[in-house]
């Protein structure tokens, strides 16, 4: 009953913090952390601590896969070079930066325990980052980049960090061989996740069940993970590799329904993966201090405050030589200039750290050299991150004059341009029904409606100044009828004139058809 008593605490807690974030304006992420850290101090509450190999095992592949799903395929190919900048040649420079400085504060931490530091603190979190990416309107490159980052420097990152364990273990740490392995790795985990992935499109594909599909979407991050980590592969590359391939089959393989009731339940999962493993590195923090009461506040005070400078410094250190450096290359240069330094400045301070770090913590063997330590200082680093960029990169964005304007017609050319394909394409598909002798009549009705909706695309796509009040007028009107429609089913059920059940399937429907207008622009 403990455990039960305790995942209940936990969720109330996580449900309870989030709301308090929203209404404080902070990092959903800052405020459970700081929670945690208060809670480990009331008396009387369990004590919870998570088994170091479940950490991983258990927290990642959901949040990856999550992650790697939703990837824009095609414009991650074509930032490719940036995004391996940062996500492999960033995350090995910040990993032994940090190990360096590891090793210049405390000259008795192992080499391979202080690159163990450095690569559990290398990877930034673009989740920590996405609420104000979402809420701003930035050039489309720089979100593209931070997004590609993250999916491929967490497998950067974790490579590194199992070397080092091994090299601990080992009693030797040769940092070429690592290198080596690292690709060797890497390449080995892309193969397992596309064979996981596929394999896990075919059996999708014959179910034909909701549920089962979702069921197996779980199932199919974890076996990636679980099967390359078997193999001495990268677990989390397999992961990503297999939540990109189910991403870009999305539309082809599950149904409609699959994927409303899919997203859903996997932003709840997510909600409370991230909650539990914020609050429980924090919920820990009381029982390490008390172990690391020998070393004294202020020398703790200045570990962890070199150490966050560092971290945050380290990001700046990479970042302007590798976007400079290659520019230098005359037709690299002409085809891809050199941004404006207000760019470089955003991705340098777009580096908050978030769970991948938390878990990879938590997941050190109990007898991990320095290990309270590590856990400590990573504790400190993502807890500054989160705090000092994470509450002033909207400023800093805004400072920096890098938010966009609206469209003057309220929406983006480009989305205005793909809403009139498709809205031609129905019709065109409509109009060949309406010589049917059976569609005939029904096809000529919806002609109507469906044409005079291309025609307002139409006048979008060419900058009609009326559009946006015109799109809102016919948004507000068919809300209208939408909440028309939910009140009489509403009176019937309560006449006792309609079922419990049919209430239910005629309110999904006009669930769906008001989410669709009120995220749809047109």
């Amino acid at each position: 009953m403990h455990l039960v008593e305790a995942v209940l605490l936990l969720m109330g807690a996580c449900v309870a913090l989030a709301v308090l974030a929203r209404f404080a304006g902070l990092p959903y992420a800052v405020v459970l952390i700081l929670a945690g850290s208060v809670m480990a101090f009331i008396p009387g509450l369990p004590d919870i601590t998570l088994d170091p190999e479940l950490a991983l095992a258990f927290f990642l592949p959901p949040l990856l896969q999550a992650s790697a799903f939703k990837t824009d395929w095609n414009a991650f190919r074509r930032n490719i070079r940036p995004i391996l900048l940062l996500a492999v040649g960033c995350v090995l420079f910040t990993a032994f930066f940090i190990g360096w400085i590891a090793r210049l504060l405390v000259p008795d931490m192992p080499w391979a325990a202080a690159i163990a530091l450095g690569a559990i603190l290398a990877p930034p979190d673009a989740v920590a980052a996405a609420a104000v990416l979402q809420r701003l309107n930035l050039p489309r490159r720089i979100v593209t980049v931070l997004e590609g980052e993250s999916l491929v420097n967490d497998a950067s990152a974790l490579v590194i960090y199992r070397f080092a364990i091994a090299a601990m273990a080992a009693g030797t740490f040769v940092p070429h061989e690592a290198v080596g392995s690292f690709f060797l790795l890497g390449l080995g985990g892309i193969a397992m996740g596309w064979a996981v992935g596929w394999v896990a499109l075919w059996v999708i594909g014959r179910l034909h069940d909701t549920l089962l599909e979702t069921a197996l979407s779980f199932l199919a991050c974890y076996a990636a993970y679980l099967a390359a980590e078997a193999l001495h592969l990268s677990g989390v590359m397999a992961v990503v590799t297999a939540g990109i391939l189910l991403g870009r089959a999305q539309h082809r393989v599950f149904s409609a329904r699959t994927r409303l009731e899919a997203r859903a339940v996997w932003e709840f999962v997510e909600f409370v993966l991230t909650s539990i493993i914020f609050i429980v590195i924090g919920l820990q923090l009381n029982d390490i201090l008390a172990r690391l009461g020998d070393r004294g506040v202020l020398e703790l005070t200045g570990l962890a405050l070199a150490t966050s400078l560092a971290l945050i410094v380290s990001r700046f250190l990479w970042v302007f030589p590798a976007v400079w450096l290659p520019r230098q290359i005359r037709s690299l240069a002409r085809r891809d200039p050199l941004p404006p330094v207000s760019h470089m400045v955003i991705l340098s301070w777009a580096g908050m750290r978030g769970v991948v770090s938390l878990a990879a913590a938590i997941a050190l063997p109990l007898n991990f050299p320095e290990r309270d330590l590590i856990i400590f200082l990573a504790f400190c680093a993502i807890l500054a991150t989160l705090v000092v960029q994470g509450t002033t990169l909207e400023w800093l964005i805004k400072r920096l004059n890098l938010v966009q304007p609206p469209h003057p017609h309220g929406i983006d050319p480009e989305e205005a341009h793909a809403r009139h394909a498709a809205a031609e394409a129905m019709l065109g598909a409509i109009r060949k029904r309406a010589t049917d002798v059976l569609y005939g009549p029904i096809a000529s009705d919806l002609l109507g409606e469906h044409s005079d909706r291309a025609a307002h695309l139409q006048r979008v796509v060419k900058g009609g100044g009326a559009a946006a009040a015109e799109r809102a007028a016919r948004r507000a009107v068919r809300l209208e009828a939408i909440a028309a429609a939910r009140a009489e089913i509403l009176a019937l059920q309560r006449a006792d004139r309609l079922s419990e059940e049919l209430l239910s399937k005629l309110a999904q429907e006009l669930d769906f058809e008001e989410n669709r207008l009120r995220t749809a622009l047109g």
